[in-house]
């Protein structure tokens, strides 16, 4: 029988039940990525975040209840999380190694900045059938990148978005909202993917890559302060740095125990 840690974390909070919660479970060697999928399965989160420290350095992979992901901010955050304050990681920077390339996360007291790639968008018209599915008749703005981002006029529409899940799996089915705060924040933003099985994720830093560089050329400023408001909702940090974008959050720790495989 193999013992496997394992810590439930919510990140982008400082308490339980906010943020986004994430699964993350360190190896001393791969799995079968068969395995892997059933225990992301198994723990019913959106990410399941599986990790293995070499000489090498450290390798992070992501998985969904239905299928590996090349990016995940929340789970990342959560991952640096439970090295910094479990497994006693003695530098204040982490270095992963992922499908995306290599990921930084540093600590300065209980805030932790993701370094990832920001990723850039372009002016698309979106599916109408999209549209439909979300319920928006009117945007301001719609972009493509890693997903879609619908612009909407303020802060309201974004809260009012009611999107009919089930007409948005069988085509484009990521897709971020956002607009201008309303004061505290310098934008606000939802997220949808169910076609990864992720209805709403509840704060997602993918969608920051796209988010961080557009609003920065919008409001004209490079540090921003950010809110996803989804039903948990969580504050993200966000600073556009050249090519890179950097994402601060904290992180809250709600459960540890052991996997048991047989």
């Amino acid at each position: 029988m193999q013992e496997i840690d394992f810590y439930l974390v919510d990140a982008f909070s400082d308490t339980a039940f906010g943020g986004n919660p994430a699964a993350v479970c360190p190896l001393k060697k791969w799995l079968p990525d068969e395995t892997l999928l059933k225990m992301a399965q198994q723990h019913n989160q959106s990410e399941t975040a599986f990790f293995v420290c070499s000489k090498g350095g450290i390798e992070l992979r992501w998985f969904t209840t239905v299928t590996e992901v090349n990016l995940c901010g929340h789970a990342t955050l959560a991952s640096a999380y439970v090295l910094f304050n479990e497994l006693g990681y003695p530098d204040s920077r982490i270095h992963f190694d992922t499908a995306s390339g290599r990921l930084t996360v540093s600590r300065e007291g209980d805030w932790m900045t993701l370094d990832f790639p920001a990723c850039p968008t372009q002016a698309q018209t979106p599916p109408p059938e999209l549209l439909s599915a979300l319920g928006i008749s009117h945007y301001v703005e719609a972009r493509k990148g890693r997903a879609w981002v619908i612009v909407l006029e303020n802060q309201q529409q974004v809260e009012a978005v009611t999107p009919n899940i089930s007409a948005m799996t069988p085509g484009e089915h990521k897709v971020a909202v956002t607009a201008r705060g309303n004061g505290q924040y310098d934008f606000v933003s939802r997220f949808f993917s169910p076609g990864v099985a992720v209805w709403e994720d509840p704060v997602t830093g993918s969608s920051h890559t796209m988010l961080i560089p557009y609003w920065s050329e919008k409001l004209g400023k490079s540090s921003l302060f950010a809110r996803q408001i989804s039903a948990r909702g969580g504050d993200v940090r966000c600073e556009l740095n050249g090519h890179r974008v950097m994402m601060g959050g904290q992180a809250s720790l709600y459960l540890k125990g052991t996997v048991f495989l047989r």
